[in-house]
């Protein structure tokens, strides 16, 4: 590609004229309450796109830098650099009163509210915007979402990449650019309003060591104990809390701080205590043992079985990845994926009275591995007429538009919930005449088909108002520029229920996973995702392990949350590091308030491997009219694989008692 600057001036883009202040760090590693900042560059640009202002420099950190191969900033380059400490007062300058912009913004802000919090200086940000999230609402035909791959795409000049300097002068291009991409498409900017957290005590609590053994059951009234047995404590002990739970550890046992219907027994010294945990414990039949008692089996604890790594288990051939889904449409496979066909998975045990539908396995292809992330189908693969296509529906009952989009998936396409650049086809239900996105389709050249056409998806679409009758859509007009055969191959599509086997996570070498959820812009709903860690009980190991927005990363950093905008949230984990003990990770969402997911419509669950990278898989999920929970999708172990699922299982009660059936212990 021959690269040209994009034009500077966004003076027209009147919704979105603001004053930006572009930013990118390099630092010592990845997690802001332990690594540092090395390098760090602000680029100020005002509301018609001209720069304003630039500063750039080199840190001293006073540690060790970390991965010199990414950053290039050997321990030597930096001596003699200034300390953050001496430059804050002229960063915080160049950040007051603007938008803090960056690729992936909440890891630029997050370094930066810690290393102002050491300084002791409070960091002058109140809302961020980013060009990742921006850029997925846009959704370009690009590779991937990468800063080097975005500014190839819009022709921004990259001379030093993982410089701190040039990545902002990048960003500035891809900035501008993207931005008038939002207004083809009327989409709002995904702002963040940016929290207090620059306080370093908000940083999670140190790791702990999860249990090694798999939970045996419930302990006998006179023993023996079992290593992996889950004890809970309550109550007045004569031995200190802290000798007991670490002479417990020590001998092989979990201890929780709540108590479950999978807890083997509660040790209390007040049989007739009034306290949560007895009463919980009287509730589900757990067995009582008084700390006398408790101690003198401490003393013979027998041996427990294991909990299997992620290397044992049953074999897995590589090859490729593995969906199963009713009607599962799949468009592309992920090369050097393991997993043969996917047989149904066990019944989950959800925290709730309904089950999760049984669907019908569907035997996967097999091709071989090739170095591209991605490679087609086999010719001999049913081919369903939407394949390829990417289908937004306009207007409707939600019952309705849940059913267009549950066809659009059965005839092989994929289901948008908002207009961005890979929207090949809109389908206007009844009502949609009103939505603000439909004057958008003349100019877009996006054909607008009446509710019929799911029926035979192969009949003329009839052109938007303004646009020429019989307009042919993007994906099969051969003068297009971008016709098919140039756009980047689509995600996976999964149903509700779907499977996706996931490469095996190397460690220290696999990014994080992430699972982005995202839905239509709410004014009337607000809605959190959170996360849970779970063992092979489906509980949590500890509090902790529950993930949401007043606790958005688990101790041991290995599941995180990420607010990417107001209509975006994402959950990373890194799979690679999880313990073994860890079988699950399920992510759900909330509603704060009286609406509810039938208010809210579809929510798109997309699971990609790292930080921008191409997404390898995607559903739509519509719950019915009345849940103000739902549980998304999970990361689970079958044997020795990873896989992602597609869940879509809603519930009418609230977070509280979904994260209770998680055995999280939430106060009344």
């Amino acid at each position: 590609m021959t690269l040209s600057s994009p034009s500077r001036d966004v003076s027209g883009l009147r919704d979105y004229a603001f004053d930006w202040a572009l930013v990118d760090v390099e630092t010592s590693g990845v997690i802001a309450r332990r690594d540092r900042v090395l390098s760090v560059a602000v680029v100020t640009i005002g509301p018609d796109g001209e720069q304003t202002g630039e500063f750039s420099t080199l840190l001293n950190p006073g540690c060790d830098p970390g991965p010199v191969h990414v950053h290039g900033l050997t321990a030597e380059r930096l001596l003699g650099a200034p300390t953050f400490e001496q430059v804050a007062g002229r960063i915080g300058a160049l950040l007051q009163d603007r938008v803090l912009v960056a690729h992936n913004a909440q890891f630029d802000y997050d370094f930066l509210a810690h290393e102002f919090a050491r300084a002791r200086l409070y960091l002058p940000v109140s809302r961020r915007l980013c060009t990742l999230a921006l850029n997925r609402q846009v959704d370009p035909p690009a590779p991937d979402m990468n800063l080097g791959t975005l500014a190839a795409h819009y022709g921004v000049e990259q001379t030093r990449a993982h410089d701190a300097l040039d990545d902002t002068r990048v960003l500035a291009g891809i900035l501008r650019a993207t931005l008038r991409e939002a207004a083809r498409l009327d989409l709002p900017l995904p702002l963040v309003a940016c929290p207090p957290r620059q306080d370093v005590q908000f940083a999670p609590q140190p790791p702990k060591t999860p249990c090694a053994y798999r939970n045996p059951g419930q302990a006998e009234a006179d023993g023996p104990l079992v290593q992996g047995m889950k004890i809970a404590i309550t109550g007045e002990t004569a031995t200190s809390r802290a000798e007991l739970v670490a002479r417990s550890v020590a001998a092989g046992l979990n201890v929780m701080s709540s108590v479950s219907r999978h807890t083997s027994a509660l040790v209390t010294n007040e049989a007739g205590s009034a306290s949560a945990k007895a009463r919980r414990a009287a509730a589900e039949g757990v067995p009582v043992i008084d700390e006398h008692t408790f101690l003198r089996l401490l003393g013979d604890v027998r041996a427990g079985t294991p909990h299997r790594g992620a290397a044992e288990g049953a074999g897995a051939s590589g090859g490729v990845a593995s969906v199963s889904g009713a009607a599962a449409s799949v468009s592309r496979v992920a090369a050097a994926v393991p997993g043969n066909a996917v047989a149904a998975p066990a019944p989950m045990a959800a925290p709730a009275s309904t089950a999760v539908p049984a669907f019908t396995a569907v035997p996967s292809t097999q091709v071989a591995a090739v170095p591209a992330a991605r490679q087609p189908i086999p010719a001999t693969t049913t081919v369903r007429p939407l394949a390829g296509r990417r289908v937004l529906i306009l207007g409707g009952t939600h019952p309705a538009a849940a059913a267009a989009r549950t066809r659009v998936v059965e005839l092989g396409g994929s289901a948008a919930i908002n207009l961005s650049r890979t929207v090949t086809d809109a389908v206007l239900l009844p009502g949609g005449e009103a939505d603000r996105r439909l004057r958008r389709m003349p100019e877009l050249g996006l054909p607008v088909h009446d509710e019929h056409w799911l029926n035979a998806p192969g009949t003329p679409p009839r052109a938007a108002s303004g646009a020429a009758p019989g307009a042919a859509s993007p994906a099969t007009d051969s003068s297009s520029p971008e016709r098919e055969a140039d756009r980047p191959p689509s995600p996976l599509v999964l149903p509700r229920g779907g499977v996706v086997d996931l490469a095996a996570p190397q460690r220290d070498a696999a990014p994080p996973w992430h699972i982005t959820a995202a839905w239509e812009p709410q004014e009337a709903a607000d809605i959190d995702v959170v996360a849970f860690v779970l063992d092979e009980d489906e509980q949590v190991t500890f509090d902790e392990d529950f993930v949401f927005y007043s606790v958005p990363e688990n101790p041991a950093g290995t599941v995180r949350l990420l607010t990417d905008g107001p209509a975006e949230q994402t959950i990373a984990v890194d799979l690679a590091s999880l313990p073994p003990a860890s079988r699950r990770v399920a992510v759900a969402a909330a509603i704060d308030g009286e609406a509810t997911f039938g208010d809210v419509g579809a929510v798109q669950v997309t699971a990609v491997p790292g930080t921008g990278a191409a997404p390898l898989a995607r559903a739509t999920l519509d719950a019915a009219t009345t849940e103000r929970t739902l549980l998304l999708a999970e990361f689970y172990r079958r044997g020795p694989v990873w896989r992602f699922r597609a869940v879509g299982q809603g519930y009418n009660d609230g977070l509280a008692n979904l994260a209770r059936g998680y055995g999280v212990d939430i106060a009344d």
